[in-house]
């Protein structure tokens, strides 16, 4: 999303629903490369502008306001049940957690040794189980240690697992309503993967949702 943040519809279920009645909104206007809306259970609405290094704070019927100078190339966003901000920082290619105090704890930032490619996008489960997207664009792209895009699992107990090694880069990510189904978007084939979860957080049976998108999928939300 260049310029706007915009409130979108991006996909529709086969069996249908009728989207007419939908208005596509202006929240915001006059940023760069917009990422990662995540809203807070507080009622606003974080946004990163990503090449200027800011994540943004809207609150309805208010301007955005700056909610963090120098966010580290800050990517996709997040909250968890407590009220925690989850955060992909590209440049330091790292997932953080910070709290209600502002104190921040690193996630994650290396698999086995090397440092990750650059952590895009972001979903917590409601009992905290963490999954989050590893592609490389652009300049990340001939930096990485790695020799594969991942998706990564971040257990309660802080313990990273790597769900999958596409052929192509993940982008977006997103759990269904009840927490058991993980859905990833994939830029370079064009499609929607899905992976069952337990309930220890662990991936299986791993298949093709959609194929043959016309266009390469970003960011996705499912609704309740």
């Amino acid at each position: 999303m260049r310029g706007w943040l915009l409130v979108v519809a991006l996909w529709a279920p086969a069996w249908g629903q009728n989207f007419t009645d939908y208005r596509v909104l202006r929240v915001a206007a006059g940023h760069t490369f917009t990422e990662g809306p995540a809203w807070s259970r507080q009622g606003y609405l974080l946004f990163s502008d990503v090449p200027n290094d800011k994540i943004w704070r809207f609150m309805p019927g208010e301007k955005p306001v700056v909610f963090r100078e120098a966010s580290n190339g800050a990517n996709g966003n997040a909250f968890d049940a407590k009220g925690r901000l989850y955060t992909c920082e590209s440049r330091t290619r790292r997932v953080i957690r910070t709290d209600d105090k502002g104190t921040v704890e690193v996630l994650a930032e290396r698999w086995e040794g090397k440092r990750l490619n650059a952590p895009n996008d972001i979903v917590v489960r409601k009992d905290g189980h963490v999954y989050f997207t590893d592609p490389a664009f652009g300049r990340q792209a001939d930096a990485r240690e790695l020799d594969f895009y991942g998706v990564y699992h971040i257990s309660p107990k802080g313990e990273l697992n790597l769900v999958a090694k596409p052929e192509g880069r993940p982008n977006g990510i997103g759990l269904s309503p009840d927490g058991r189904i993980l859905y990833v978007a994939n830029s370079d084939e064009r499609n929607l993967r899905a992976y069952d979860l337990d309930r220890q957080g662990k991936a299986s049976n791993e298949r093709v949702l959609i194929a043959a998108i016309d266009g390469p999928p970003d960011g996705i939300a499912v609704d309740e």
